[in-house]
Order: C-alpha cells, then structure tokens, then sequence
C-alpha cells in the first residue's frame, strides 16, 4: 500500500491527458507509471470516507445549493478529521454543449471537475467520482417512454470524456457509474447491467490507466436488496472491481419521519445486521463499500449516535467500507472548518479501526411515552437542582476523566461518582451553572473519556418550554408558514403532531397505530423544518389542511421529549 501512496503522489499533475478533443473518440496517453491496486485493498484503505455532497453535484451547477465552490481547505479538514477518501458526487446534466450522437460535455467543467479531484488527491485521499443526479435528470431507466437508446449512448458518450479527462490520475482515483440508478423491476435490473458494461467499455475505450482503474459497480437504486436480486457483474473487461450500495435504513429514523427520534433495540440492530449480512451472503468475495450512509442531524444526538456506531461497526464485521454522506448542513461546517458533532467522526474513525466505543444511553423502546437521553443533563425552569444520574453503554471500557468545554477537570467524589456504567453529576457543581431561575440555554458542555474508543458529550441545558408568538391563522395556500419562536433550550425541533379537530391524523392515519410519540406526526423537511426565529408549516402540510378542510391543530414538541414540553399552533379554514 506505501508503494501505491509513493506513485500516487509522483503522478500529480501529470495531465497530459487532458487534451482539447474530448468530443473526439481519441484515448488518451500519459506520461509516467500506474501502480495497480486490487479492488479489495483498495476498499481496505479508503475506510472511512466522507462525501463532497451537494457541490458538484448541484443542479444546475457547482454553488447552485446549499453550498459555495470547494475550496482546497475542506479536504485539509477531511484529512485531519482521520478520513481516508473523499466521493465527489458529480452532476453533468446541464453541462452538456452537444446533443446525440457526441454529447459533448463542456471542457471547462470536464476541467474543474479535474481541478477538485487534484485537491483531494494532493492530500494524499483516496478518490472515487460518478455521475450522479443525472440519474433522475436523464438516465432513468423507469421513466414512462423512456429512451434506453439515448440513455446507453449518453452514458456511454459521458464515461469516455470524464476517462479522457481523468485518466492518467494515480490508482487512488476510482470510478463509479452513476448514483442510485432507479430500478424497480428484473427488466430494470438487466438495463442497469448494461450501463454497467457500457461504462467499463467507455473506459477501455477512453485510454489513459482506466482499463486497469478501481470502479465501484452500481445495483438498482444502489439498494442492497435490489442489488442482490438483479446485479449481474459485466465480464471480458479487466478493471478491479467492487459492488457500492447506499443504507438509509430504517427511513423513518434516517429522515425523522412520523416522529421517530428513538434507536437501539436489539429488534433494531437485528434489523441492521440482518441488511448488511444478506448482501455479504450474496456476494461472498466482493469487495463492498457503503456509499452513502448517515442520520438526521436533527435527531437526538444519543441515538443517533448510536446508530453511526453500530452501522460502522456492522460494516467492519462484514468486510464492508463506509462513506459518510454529508451535503453541508451535515458533518463538516465547511466554513468554520468545525464539525458539528465531533464526538460522532471520533466514533466512525474508532469503529472503522474496530476499537469499541462508549456511548451514551437513551430509551430504545418505540412505545415509550417519553424519550430520555444520556447525551443531556435536562433542569427545567423553576426546579431545585438535583443530583443526576447519566448512564453510558461502556461496550468494555471503563471511566477515565470528565472535563468542561473550558478544560475544568472534575473531581471524585466532590463533583461526581461512578457505579458500573452510571455517572452521578453532583449538585454541588452542577448549581454552578443551573438554578430555578437561571435563564434559559446551554450552559455548558462535559466530555467524558473513557479507556479506549471516542468520547462521550454531555451538554447541560436550563429548559423552559419555548412560546410562539401567534398560535393561530388561517390556512393559505402557496407558500410555507413562518411562525415566529422563542427558543428556551436548545435550538431543536423533535417532531411536531398533526391532528385535525375531528380526531383524524392529518397525514398517514395509519400512524395511531405506532408508539405515542409517534401517532399523527408529519415529517421533517415534507411537512414541517425550523429556521433560526422560526418553527416551519411547509407548503405541503398547509395544502393538506384546505384539502381536508378541517381545522388542524398542530403540537410541536421538543427535546427533552417529555410532557409538557409541546406548544400548540391552529390552521383554521
């Protein structure tokens, strides 16, 4: 693996593979030497990664969403996180200045899309780049008249620019087809096959070291079980190979849908291990990577972090790789150059290396009527202040130190005591930052080390329940409702309950049925979101009340999840 590294390095810049006839079907030529790597190590030494997401892959261009150009710093940050890779997705769609039979793809994309990848490489990352949401924008196979003809060509007209472009960069960059191609049905499957041998016969076509390049093959909707069912590896090519499959499971934790803030059952990890196991089982000496896989941020921090550490550690026990899908409201704060939950890329890089991690405790039942959470000491406004009691899963470890956000060690006994996994934090130094009448607010932060693996947080907060500065409207359609918030404690939107005056749930009646935190909530993003001095009726949700034409009442609850710590908000007609 060192010699690879070496020659990686001694090959940057060499480009003398980008030539101005990439339209052409000329292949390119380079200069210097190609250290081949097999598609298993390679995999091995790219774990953990990270995702470039929403930039070069915005529609319709670099800056177009949620974030501005990359900049070479953002992969100094990727490095000294501990992150071995980067995936920059890439959208090409509307960066095409030809039509059939050529599709030629603009030069000065093709060019910056080089540029980008040289920074990560320059940092001594791995790489693997794509297309990306070209597979919604033109390439869906199970689009209705779909075009298999102009899809095939384009793919194929695609790979051999972006192989022209690319292809005397060293054996850390690897190629992957196209993202999430949707497929729904054996027929689907087969088409997906074919773009697959389409694109490996581009890059044999396309000249460069790309015939003997790392590619990650795409399965239906890079779905693992869809990817079990119809991926068929094409044959005749000589690239290294390796199958890329994308895990947001369960969805209604993934994307805090229907209220679903609570993970960590043993039915749940179950769940998980029985995913991870079944594409293992079919594809028992492939070399796998988990493309894309992460939580809502918004979700309680204790169980979200939970279910990173036992997707990576699942991985790792089914020689399986990660990469962590970050759009940039994520992971990286990439213009702070901070990371919004260190505690969280400390447990990815400890679980990937296979060193146990200690972690908060929160409730794994589903029907729980409330939600506690080891990751906060909660004191409500106008309560005396207690001891409290924080429980931590020690997975083999043993306590070692606790210190405050300002570097403050605490004492034992004075300020607090241990019992096999249980911290006692004292009253004595907690009445240091809280009291009955403190204001509200994150008063501050402990980090608790341990033996071995990551640290843990624990943040203190002062909560009283928030107030919304009008608590009823009439529904109007076009457009989301802003409602202006006093936050009192964190800056956190837990879920928000949808019930209409006649009892019914305003969206997915089927919801009564699940636990009561969960009954009649909509869905962050589809139906509800929160934005600075502000909670969020969407669009979608306000539509659904004039067309039921029934007065809603809509209850936004926040953490800690407990009685009480709700506000209502009325949609009359």
């Amino acid at each position: 693996m060192k010699g690879v590294a070496v020659m990686g390095l001694a090959l940057f810049g060499q480009s003398t593979a980008y030539q101005s006839s990439l339209g052409s079907n000329t292949a390119t030529a380079c200069s210097g030497k190609f250290s081949p790597i097999s598609a298993a190590d390679y995999i091995s030494a790219m774990n953990p990664g990270w995702n470039l997401g929403n930039t070069l892959d915005a529609v319709p261009n670099e800056g177009s969403w949620n974030n501005p150009p990359v900049v070479p710093a953002t992969f100094d940050d990727v490095k000294a996180a501990g992150f071995k890779s980067v995936r920059i997705p890439v959208t090409y769609t509307d960066h095409f200045m030809g039509k059939s039979p050529d599709w030629t793809i603009d030069p000065a994309w093709l060019q910056r899309v080089s540029d980008v990848v040289d920074m990560a490489l320059d940092r001594g990352l791995y790489v693997i780049t794509n297309i990306h949401h070209d597979s919604w924008e033109w390439a869906d196979v199970t689009a209705s008249a779909v075009n298999l003809t102009m899809i095939e060509e384009k793919i194929y007209r695609s790979w051999i620019q972006i192989g022209q472009a690319l292809g005397c960069k060293s054996s850390k960059v690897a190629f992957e087809p196209i993202n999430e191609p949707p497929a729904n049905t054996a027929q689907d499957g087969l088409e997906l096959n074919k773009i697959n041998e389409l694109f490996l016969k581009a890059l044999a076509a396309s000249g460069g070291f790309n015939a003997q390049r790392v590619v990650t093959l795409a399965g239906g909707g890079m779905d693992s079980i869809k990817t079990s069912q119809w991926f068929k590896a094409p044959t005749g090519y000589s690239n290294p190979w390796a199958i890329q499959y994308h895990y947001y499971s369960p969805y209604d934790f993934i994307f805090q849908a229907w209220g679903k803030t609570i993970w960590g059952s043993e039915a749940d990890k179950q769940s998980m291990e029985a995913d991870f196991a079944n594409i293992r089982g079919n594809f028992t000496n492939i070399p796998l990577v988990i493309g894309e896989f992460e939580a809502n941020t918004l979700l309680e921090p204790a169980a979200r972090r939970k279910y990173i550490d036992f997707a990576v550690r699942t991985a790792r026990k089914y020689n399986t790789s990660v990469i962590l899908w970050d759009n940039g409201d994520g992971a990286l704060d990439r213009a702070t150059h901070t990371w919004r939950d260190p505690y969280l890329i400390d447990i990815i890089l400890n679980a990937a290396k296979g060193v146990s991690n200690s972690l908060s405790d929160s409730t794994t039942d589903g029907l729980a009527p409330e939600q506690s959470s080891s990751a906060y000491i909660f004191h409500k406004v106008g309560e005396d202040v207690m001891d409290e009691a924080v429980n931590f899963l020690l997975n083999g470890n043993n306590f070692k130190s606790i210190k405050t956000s300002d570097g403050t060690v605490l004492r034992s006994p004075e300020d607090y005591s241990t019992s096999a996994g249980t911290i006692t934090v004292k009253k004595e130094f907690l009445s240091k930052y809280l009291s009955p009448s403190a204001s509200p607010g994150s008063r501050v932060n402990l980090t608790v080390s341990f033996s071995a693996g990551a640290d843990a947080s624990v943040e203190i907060v002062q909560w009283d329940v928030p107030t919304l500065d009008s608590t009823i409207s009439k529904a109007v359609s076009g457009s989301d409702l802003l409602i202006p918030i006093t936050w009192k404690g964190l800056y956190k939107l837990a879920a928000v309950k949808m019930l209409r005056n006649d009892g019914v749930c305003l969206f997915d009646d089927w919801t009564q049925y699940l636990g009561p935190l969960q009954q009649a909530r909509g869905t962050y993003s589809s139906n509800w979101d929160r934005d600075g001095a502000h909670v969020i009726l969407k669009e979608s949700a306000i539509a659904q009340v004039i067309s039921s034409k029934m007065p809603t009442i809509f209850t936004f609850e926040f953490y800690p999840r407990v009685a009480g710590n709700a506000v209502n908000y009325t949609l009359t007609i």
